[in-house]
């Protein structure tokens, strides 16, 4: 909360106007170390990432997706997410090279739902891409066309 309140504070000194400081949850799991939802005034961080890489988190990672909002509420919803607006924000203001991705690495552990068509490979499904074909979508092997059935079986990745 510290680093973030940093940031606004540059931000406030050199745009000379007050910027409504976001909801902080951190409450993110996965691969993304943070993001920021713009009409919600949120910032959601991986706690997890924090707490292994914290000193590249606070350095690089908070004011990645504050200069998010600061851009928003500087320049609207128009602009592109890491765009030059983003960009002078990251470069200009704070100091910090523009970076799109974080490089802390991420262990893929999950359950993958095996699928298959008439060719001998199984296809794994995330989660969420097993949940859609539940609901009714389909999908087709871009090899032999045939569509894509659930196995029954699953995998787990480590």
């Amino acid at each position: 909360m510290a680093r973030l309140e940093e940031c606004y504070q540059l931000a406030e000194t050199r745009f000379e106007r007050q910027f409504p400081r976001p909801l902080v949850e951190l409450d993110l799991r996965g691969q993304r170390a943070g993001v920021a939802y713009l009409q919600r005034n949120l910032l959601r961080f991986n706690a997890q990432m924090y707490r292994d890489h914290s000193e590249d988190f606070l350095q690089q990672t908070v004011p990645h997706e504050a200069a998010h909002l600061i851009a928003h509420h500087l320049f609207g919803l128009a602009i592109r997410p890491h765009g030059p607006e983003w960009q002078s924000i990251m470069v200009g203001l704070f100091k910090l090279p523009a970076q799109r991705y974080h490089d802390y690495p991420v262990k893929r552990r999950g359950t993958r739902y095996l699928y298959r068509c008439q060719c001998a490979d199984n296809i794994p499904f995330t989660p969420q891409r097993h949940a859609w074909v539940s609901r009714g979508r389909q999908y087709q092997c871009r090899r032999c066309g045939d569509l894509l059935h659930f196995t029954g079986q699953q995998a787990i990745l480590n």
